[in-house]
């Protein structure tokens, strides 16, 4: 991993009526359409204890070859108008976007 890279990582507690399925399939279907998203992942937190999780459930992670390319990426209408139906259903979100500092990379297994 680069240590240019960029990520960006979001922490929510959704709305009790959100369709958390749905806000799902569209942040996967954001990502694929948008060239400057290196990678994506998310997750729903199962293990944490309620007094550490603090009432947030999801983690979504973006990463990004720079800051240039989520720059890029905030401005593109489709994260634009994806970004106003995920803000309508979020209860408490903490966003963090930073540079990564890579301490330990993946390891590649050869083919």
């Amino acid at each position: 991993m680069a240590a240019s890279e960029f990520k960006h990582l979001v922490v929510v507690k959704f709305k009790e009526d959100a369709k958390v399925d749905e806000i799902l399939k569209g942040s996967e279907n954001l990502v694929s359409q948008i060239d400057s998203v290196k990678s994506f992942e998310w997750g729903e937190d199962k293990e944490s204890h309620e007094m550490l999780r603090q009432g947030f459930t999801h983690a979504f992670s973006m990463t990004f070859e720079d800051k240039d390319a989520y720059v890029s990426f905030t401005k593109h209408p489709l994260h634009v108008e994806f970004s106003a139906a995920f803000t309508a259903v979020i209860e408490k979100i903490v966003i963090l976007d930073f540079t990564v500092a890579a301490v330990k990379s993946p390891v590649v297994v050869p083919p």
